[in-house]
């Protein structure tokens, strides 16, 4: 009997260890996110109507035809008159950019977002064990971490990642890059810096498909700090539940939709093909299928199935629309949170999905306020979310985001405290939501494609009066050639 008893005990005690070694290894690769800095510049770096306007006529390249495809794709576009544009752009460099205006670029961006990261937080730079940069478009040597190491004076054993090339949804990859290593080091803090450089990279040719990066793309970014404390988890904002990647590179259509390259004159820039729908939705539907058994509750993955056995046609069953159709996301998800990629990318998750109005709210009014900024848009994105006070503790956030090689790279937040900080919105939150996004680009200027107007009867005075600024007279030139 005594034998039976110690022999029991010995069980239990070596369960008891084992259970509590797993508990605490899980409860330290757990990833809290403490705070995030949107940036946003001063009102001089404003893209309006006006201003993108002589921007487009400094392009000596561009004739009547693209400046008709260009209104026409502005117009429909979501992005207001308030976005921001590099300053080498503003100030009428884009022609001939220069290292110095590149690092200046994403200096200002960087160290403007971490100072604000820093104050607000109370965390000292020397107690930052990991640094991940991304930038995807300029990657100069000392590295970008090397830039904010110096600047801040970190530790030297501080681990430094510096990413490059991974596009729009270069933040999703740094997350997870994090909770990976969070696994490794134990009562860290991270930190994930996500912006990009638009100055160098602004297109100066004619290709249609590559002048869409120069509408989409304005300036912008964010620094965001992550710890697996467990000690700071009541400070947290939120809690990172699940991480999905997805690369589907390997197919030739899907890596070549969304590349940088130079056009037949010599010209870089960002080609985006009309292979881009198709490979994004590819990638999103394989992305989905690994991460939505991770956060929907079993009943919900159980119905689904059974929809699914009982469907008689089994090719549309794993369309984005099929999915949506079979599963109620919104058992196991509550807010939605959208790369602000462009309108139409918005508009057809939002109807692949079945969201709502209200559910796509967030991206589109980001959209419209500080256009596409890359990677650092989702930010942009949860800042609207957290100063219309719609996140609530508990409630679950899918972050979805794209971007080139060809990549869906998502993840699912829940937050651990009811959130109100009007952030990088404060200014603008109560013009917002807007009724509609159209801008006046159409109304401003489509005397361009009035068929009436003889284009070689005009003069310089009757453009510059319709323009509103004065141009070089080879504008004029251009234009009726």
């Amino acid at each position: 009997m005594e034998l039976s008893m110690t022999i029991f005990l010995l069980f239990l005690f070596c369960f008891m260890s084992y259970f509590c070694k797993m508990y605490l290894q899980i409860r330290d690769q757990c990833c809290y996110m403490l705070a995030y800095e949107c940036y946003k510049p001063g009102k001089d770096r404003m893209l309006g109507t006006d201003t993108c306007a002589k921007v487009l006529m400094r392009n000596k390249n561009l004739g009547l035809p693209e400046f008709k495809f260009l209104l026409r794709t502005m117009a429909n576009s979501g992005i207001g008159e308030e976005t921001y544009g590099p300053e080498n752009v503003i100030a009428g460099r884009e022609a001939f950019p220069n290292l110095v205006d590149a690092l200046s670029e994403v200096d200002d961006i960087m160290f403007n977002t971490l100072d604000k990261l820093f104050a607000r937080t109370g965390v000292s730079p020397s107690e930052i064990d990991i640094l991940i940069v991304n930038v995807s478009l300029f990657s100069p040597a000392p590295s970008l971490t090397a830039r904010i190491i110096n600047r801040y004076k970190m530790r030297d054993n501080i681990k430094a990642v510096n990413l490059a090339g991974e596009g729009c949804s270069a933040s999703m990859v740094a997350i997870d890059l994090v909770q990976q290593m969070f696994k490794t080091y134990k009562n860290a803090y991270a930190i994930v810096v996500s912006t990009e450089s638009m100055g160098p990279n602004w297109y100066n040719g004619q290709e249609k498909s590559m002048m869409l990066s120069n509408l989409l793309f304005r300036s912008g970014g964010c620094s965001t700090l992550l710890t697996n404390k467990a000690a700071l988890r009541h400070q947290a904002l939120m809690k990172l539940n699940c991480s999905v990647r997805t690369h589907i590179g390997s197919d030739d259509e899907a890596y070549g939709c969304c590349i940088q390259l130079e056009d037949k004159r010599g010209y870089p820039g960002f080609l985006l093909t009309r292979k881009l729908p198709m490979s994004g939705a590819k990638a999103f539907i394989l992305n989905l299928k690994v991460l939505l058994p991770k956060v929907l509750p079993l009943r919900e993955l159980l119905r689904s199935a059974i929809k699914a056995s009982l469907s008689k046609n089994k090719t549309k069953s794993s369309t984005l629309e099929a999915i949506a159709a079979r599963m109620n996301l919104k058992s196991g998800i509550e807010h939605f949170c959208i790369h602000p990629g462009g309108k139409a990318v918005i508009d057809e998750i939002g109807k692949s999905l079945r969201l709502s109005e209200y559910d796509t709210e967030p991206s589109r009014m980001t959209l419209h306020r500080f256009g596409n900024t890359s990677s650092g848009g989702l930010w942009y994105t949860l800042g609207y979310m957290e100063a219309k006070k719609r996140l609530k503790k508990g409630d679950r956030i899918f972050m979805i985001s794209l971007g080139a090689g060809f990549m869906c790279n998502n993840c699912v937040w829940e937050v651990t405290r009811d959130l109100e900080d009007p952030n990088v919105w404060k200014d603008s939150l109560e013009n917002y939501p807007v009724t509609s996004t159209v801008n006046p680009f159409m109304d401003k200027y489509n005397w361009i494609n009035d068929e009436s107007i003889d284009i070689n009867s005009i003069n310089q005075e009757w453009l510059e009066n319709k323009l509103g600024f004065q141009f070089d007279p080879e504008i004029l030139e251009r234009i009726r050639s």
